[in-house]
């Protein structure tokens, strides 16, 4: 069992290659910093939802707006086709009645997420205050 002490380097000097492994120990950590410290890419719609303050609710309106969204991605206002700019004169005509009908959004189960998307999108602009999801049992096999 002898011990090799010869080398490449027979005159005796110093070897000049550079020790990486503490580079790319840094990179690695300033690597990991980096990623830990990019914020969350989400896509979302904020809806401000009213709040209750303790008061009854206000009695049942009879007039309710029902918005569908078919899997074929067309619009449907209380049963009737419509494009995206008629659905944002229809509830900005009804954001103007007194008292403010309910909207009811009831997208089908295969729906696209992004015409569903789109909807709330409008109905964020056009500020309505009484929205509400119907449906949602049709969901619970998927």
């Amino acid at each position: 069992m002898a011990m090799q002490t010869t080398s490449d380097n027979q005159s005796g000097e110093p070897i000049m290659d550079i020790n990486t492994t503490p580079l790319i120990d840094v990179l690695l950590v300033l690597l990991i910093m980096f990623i830990i410290t990019i914020p969350i890419q989400t896509h979302a719609v904020k809806l401000d939802l009213p709040q209750s303050d303790g008061s009854p609710p206000p009695p049942v309106d009879p007039i309710k707006n029902k918005i569908v969204i078919t899997a074929a991605g067309a619009l449907l206002w209380n049963g009737v086709a419509v494009n995206t700019q008629q659905l944002r004169q229809y509830l900005d005509i009804s954001q103007q009645m007194d008292p403010l009908p309910e909207l009811h959004l009831q997208p089908e189960p295969t729906a696209r997420y992004e015409v569903v998307d789109q909807v709330l999108a409008i109905t964020k602009q056009a500020r309505v205050e009484k929205m509400g999801f119907v449906g949602n049992e049709q969901y619970a096999n998927f």
